[in-house]
């Protein structure tokens, strides 16, 4: 999933250029007429299949839906923002967008609240959890379409080695049965701690969170609060103990997954895809995957979310129409089938149940309704990111507190 990014905000023009639509009563090329619509629809794509899915779900919701026909256009990651603010400026917004951060979009009044472009059924579909982080100040503008999350993978052959009989699920029974991992030598670690730039902020969120704290919200960052202060001090007495790697501090995540999938960590936090790595390359690994331990042993885990959403270009016609399409595309057989092969998971209730069965997933779904996300909405979010990339690694060797004293500072002057 390509982290959120923040397109620059729709300017005056931009706001000006869709008024006058309105005004002229269309939506320019494609606009509706009679009993027929056309729906302008631009995303990204997450992968070679992406293409090709939407152009199947869309034949088949054409053929059911005659009157109603959608233009889809894929575009990279990287030329994403560029041309969704062009088409922007130009009066031309997409009516269908799916893309990273929005509230710049909600800031210049250019979108519909999502309840106005879905049935009630489909609204109350979307796992609860989800919800917060599709709204800005109350109001859902998001229809969350693509989930991750993340859980604990376990060597039960290094943990049973190391007299350790359960998975752990506090963080007190992670250090002791880290340590105890650590201390059968021959190069294995307990657990696996990326704290290098590649994903820092991440692994700290799970502790944040495990302990209570997080990293606010859309107004306010929290970076150096109590909750975090502590959870980052425990992380670093893991250090101190050796239970973990060498050098976690200058540790990426992918690359120390790999130590993980050849049989030399103990524990480590990964993704779904993890699953399909240790299928290639290590099929014989003897894992299981649990939730990610907290403090106190309540369920937790980091969620990830991109979302739909609906330009309000003016015409009541294209409102009805994205509103069919939405509750067609949601429907749990058309959605699992899209979400699963494009690698993610469903964002709603009954895509889970649909899913539930499948035991790659399974261990994942379960933890969704627990799902906590990055307050990506905040303006300094993405200064956070990158200081956290940057200076988290250095508990390792520095009083926690004053480095994340510091990350906050950071984040603050963005």
């Amino acid at each position: 999933m390509q982290r959120s990014r923040r397109v620059g905000s729709a300017i005056a023009v931009a706001t000006a250029g869709l008024l006058a639509l309105s005004a002229c009563g269309g939506g320019g090329a494609g606009g509706g007429g009679g009993d027929s619509v056309t729906l302008n629809m631009l995303v990204p794509g997450y992968s070679d299949n992406t293409k090709g899915l939407w152009e199947g779900v869309i034949s088949d919701f054409q053929a059911a839906n005659a009157g109603i026909t959608i233009n889809l256009e894929v575009v990279s990651w990287d030329d994403l923002d560029s041309v969704v603010t062009t088409k922007i400026q130009g009066g031309q917004a997409p009516d269908i967008y799916n893309g990273g951060d929005y509230s710049s979009f909600v800031a210049d009044e250019l979108l519909y609240p999502i309840d106005q472009v879905v049935g009630p059924d489909t609204l109350a579909d979307f796992q609860p959890s989800f919800v917060p982080n599709a709204s800005i100040d109350g109001v859902q503008y998001g229809a969350p379409l693509i989930a991750s999350a993340r859980a604990l993978f376990v060597n039960t052959e290094l943990l049973q080695q190391a007299g350790i009989s359960a998975a752990p699920t506090t963080w007190d029974e992670l250090k002791t049965a880290a340590t105890a991992i650590s201390g059968l030598g021959g190069g294995v670690a307990g657990y696996g701690l990326p704290l290098g730039s590649e994903e820092a902020q991440a692994e700290a969120a799970v502790w944040f969170y495990g302990g209570g704290g997080g990293y606010g919200d859309e107004t306010t960052l929290t970076i150096d609060s109590p909750e975090n202060i502590a959870a980052a001090q425990f992380v670093k007495g893991l250090i101190d103990a050796g239970a973990t790697q060498a050098d976690p501090g200058a540790t990426d995540r992918s690359p120390l997954m790999d130590v993980f999938v050849q049989g030399k960590i103990g524990m480590q936090i990964g993704l779904p895809p993890t699953v399909g790595q240790i299928a290639d390359n290590n099929p014989e690994l003897k894992y299981e995957i649990v939730p990610i331990p907290t403090k106190d042993g309540s369920p937790v885990t980091l969620g990830v979310a991109d979302h739909l959403v609906a330009f309000d270009n003016g015409d009541d016609a294209k409102q009805a129409a994205i509103t069919t399409f939405f509750d067609y595309f949601f429907s749990a057989d058309v959605y699992t089938n899209w979400v699963t092969t494009e690698g993610f998971l469903p964002t709603t209730v009954s895509g889970g149940e649909a899913l539930a069965s499948d035991e790659a997933l399974a261990p994942f779904l379960e933890l969704l309704p627990d799902a906590k996300f990055y307050p990506s909405a905040n303006p300094n979010w993405q200064a956070a990111a990158n200081a956290m990339k940057t200076n988290f690694g250095l508990i390792a060797t520095q009083d926690p507190a004053t480095v994340l004293q510091k990350i906050q500072t950071e984040a603050e002057a963005g």
